[in-house]
């Protein structure tokens, strides 16, 4: 039984840390841009980028992993719709954090250029940022629905 508490405790930090990191990040980076100062979102940005590889990652790996072995643990079938669902959405997610961590990469490197160089922030800044804020939306409702599914196991059937 401890061992199932434990586990459920660290995959409710892990999906707290993967919303709250990814909220703060968004958050964050939405403010800075709104200065247009290359320099502090240059900042800004490379904060992200750590934060991003220390905590989102780190979550990212361990969620899996928890999710895993607390479903053994319960006796939960990996084949029940709500697991398929939320796996499913979590690689939605995935796929839209992906491109969101090199996106972030190139927004700091454009800013930092732009300070450097004491320019503007190119054009290429503004359609990369729009891409990264694109990309939350999706990102952020499919964790959404991942919380609502792990907290209210619907059944239903997939197929």
């Amino acid at each position: 039984m401890l061992q199932e508490e434990l586990l459920r405790l660290a995959h409710v930090i892990g999906a707290a840390v993967l919303f709250g990191t990814g909220a703060g990040i968004a958050f964050f980076m939405v403010m800075a841009r709104r200065t247009r100062d290359a320099k502090l979102i240059a900042h800004v940005a490379g904060t992200v980028v750590v934060a991003d590889t220390i905590f989102t990652a780190t979550a990212v790996v361990i969620q899996p992993i928890t999710g895993y072995l607390l479903a053994r643990s319960v006796g939960w079938s990996l084949s029940e719709s709500w697991i398929v669902l939320s796996l499913a959405l979590y690689v939605v997610t995935g796929l839209f954090w992906l491109p969101v961590v090199w996106i972030q990469l190139r927004l700091r490197d454009l800013a930092r250029l732009a300070t450097a160089n004491a320019v503007p922030l190119p054009p290429e800044f503004d359609r990369l940022y729009a891409i990264w804020f694109a990309c939350g939306f999706p990102a952020f409702l499919a964790v959404t629905g991942i919380f609502w599914l792990m907290l209210t196991k619907p059944q239903f059937q997939l197929f």
